[in-house]
């Protein structure tokens, strides 16, 4: 058991980092605005549909793609959306370098991005 224990502490110590302090307060103010909050739900289910697309060797829609464009110019125009947007990325980008840590110390044979 104390492995989970580890993941337990692991866990404290993310939150007590500064990324996701920024993040959490910043995710706070988003949701409370619905308008922007659906607005960063389009921008993420674009960024997935496109993704999607391109992994599966598709050609990209060029609405969506348009939609997409916009969004993202819409977004990181405001230091609002922009600073959660950034927040969110360094999360995921602490998260994923947690992530690759504990998967070489398991041994398991799980691609990363970027290795």
């Amino acid at each position: 058991m104390q492995a989970m224990e580890a993941a337990r502490e692991l866990a404290k110590a993310i939150q007590e980092t500064p990324e996701y302090r920024e993040y959490s307060q910043l995710k706070k103010e988003i949701d409370a605005d619905a308008g922007i909050k659906a607005l960063i739900q389009e921008y993420r289910r674009l960024q997935t549909s496109m993704q999607m697309r391109m992994l599966s060797g598709q050609g990209m829609d060029g609405d969506e793609t348009q939609r997409f464009n916009s969004l993202n110019m819409l977004l990181f125009a405001d230091s609002r959306t922009s600073g959660f947007l950034m927040a969110e990325m360094k999360m995921q980008r602490m998260m994923a370098e947690i992530f690759g840590v504990i998967t070489r110390a398991s041994g398991l044979d799980i691609p990363m991005p970027g290795n």
